[in-house]
Order: C-alpha cells, then structure tokens, then sequence
C-alpha cells in the first residue's frame, strides 16, 4: 500500500513513519509512505494557502487550489491506474474504528488531507475528497495526529507488517470483542499466578477460557459491542451466568 500526506508540517511525520512498526513495515515493502507539503503548489505569489472566509467570522479557511492541485499530481501511478482513497480528517467526519480500518486496509493508495486554520473551503470537501473521518467529538489544532492514528491502525492490517500475522485478527475490537486477559513468564510473581488453564497445554480449553475472557471483558466495559455480535449459544449461556453473579 501506498499512503501520501498532504500537510504543512510534514517534519511532524519523520519520527513516527520511520521507527517501530511502521518503519518496519516501510523496510519490509508493506507499505510506503509519502509526506508532501501541500504548500509547495501553491500559486500565490506569497505561497499562501489560506485565506478569509466570505461573509466575515473569525479564522482563516484553506483554499481549494493547493489541496486540489496536490491531490492531482499525487493521484496517478506510474500506471495511471491509481484511484485512491481521499480522505479527509475533520470533526465532522464518520468516527474511525476497527472496522474502517479493515476497510481501508483493502485499498491501494490513501491520500490524507491534515487541515489547520478555520477549516477547509467546502468545494474541497465536495468535489475531491472520498472519505471524511474524525478520531472523536473534539478538536484538534490539524489532521496531522488523525492522520498518524489512522495510518498506524491501517498497516499494522497489511500482509507482513506485523511479525506475528494473527496479532492483528485477534486484537480488540477485530473479533467484535475487547480482547482476553495476556500472561507471560514468570508462572508466579510477587504471589500472582497465571490462570491454570494456561499452564495446562489443553488448546481447546484454553481457546475456551480466551472467549470467556473477551466477552466477560466486553460485558463489564463495553456491554454496547454484544448487541452488534452474532453470538453462538455457548456464548450465550456464559452472559446468562455473568448477568446471574450480578445481581
């Protein structure tokens, strides 16, 4: 996959699309990245890229012919083949989750738009972008941390990012579930042991005790997930039991 970043501050991105998991997923050929400062098509005299809004109000607005210009010139492959993914970061976007991520995993090529000022002219939003996404209900000073995120939650998804493929398909919020309890070595410390179910080699009970887990995690933290789940009867049974123990 490919992403490109339209921003300002592309010095904002050195650090962390060149180290841990993304870096190493850059070095292994799962992805590529490509951070453009979208200032550069500017055809202001001045470089400018912003401007007043019509009809008076405080800020400043992004104008439509850097962003359109950028978009333009990155779009097309070597093939020209390429129709990517313009997306857009804004508050008033659909909320990102693990969902949209799965989603957006499947595409070829990304295109992030990072906004700053007032916010961006409306032609943008209508006329070049695909997607318009939003990390919450609050208001960054860009898109570049939005960016960062989504990036990160997308190519952790490819093929050979990860060194452990299943470590993507079991995490929170991929199965519908938050994910179960983790232990590690030693067996016992400080008087906290490790679940015997773990020590025993027993896979099935095991898988077992790891769906419990998650859907006694979902049901204490997050019960709102249980209602968007297909849940076999084994699993309905164990959430008839927990709701029992409480009350």
């Amino acid at each position: 996959m490919k992403m490109t970043v339209l921003t300002l501050f592309p010095e904002m991105f050195t650090g962390v699309f060149n180290t841990s998991i993304l870096g190493q997923a850059q070095r292994k050929g799962a992805v590529s990245f490509d951070v453009v400062n979208f200032r550069d098509y500017s055809t202001n005299k001045h470089s400018r890229v912003d401007d007043y809004p019509y009809g008076g109000g405080g800020g400043m607005v992004l104008t439509p012919q850097p962003l359109f210009d950028a978009v333009e010139a990155h779009r097309i492959d070597e093939d020209g083949a390429s129709k990517p993914r313009v997306i857009l970061l804004c508050p008033q976007g659909e909320p990102f989750n693990q969902r949209k991520a799965e989603e957006l995993a499947d595409e070829e090529h990304l295109i992030f738009l990072c906004g700053h000022y007032e916010g961006y002219d409306e032609r943008v939003r209508e006329h070049l972008v695909t997607d318009e996404i939003s990390l919450g209900d609050f208001v960054l000073t860009g898109g570049e941390l939005g960016a960062m995120v989504i990036a990160d939650s997308v190519t952790r998804l490819l093929p050979g990012a990860l060194g452990n493929e299943m470590s993507a398909v079991t995490d929170s919020h991929s199965t519908g579930l938050l994910e179960h309890p983790h232990y590690t070595r030693p067996a016992e410390y400080r008087g906290m042991g490790v679940p015997q179910v773990l020590l025993s080699g027993h896979h099935e009970r095991i898988e077992r005790w790891r769906r419990e887990e998650s859907l006694r995690r979902t049901y204490e933290r997050r019960p709102d997930l249980l209602d968007k789940l297909d849940l076999n009867e084994d699993d309905r049974i164990y959430l008839d039991k927990l709701r029992e123990e409480q009350r």
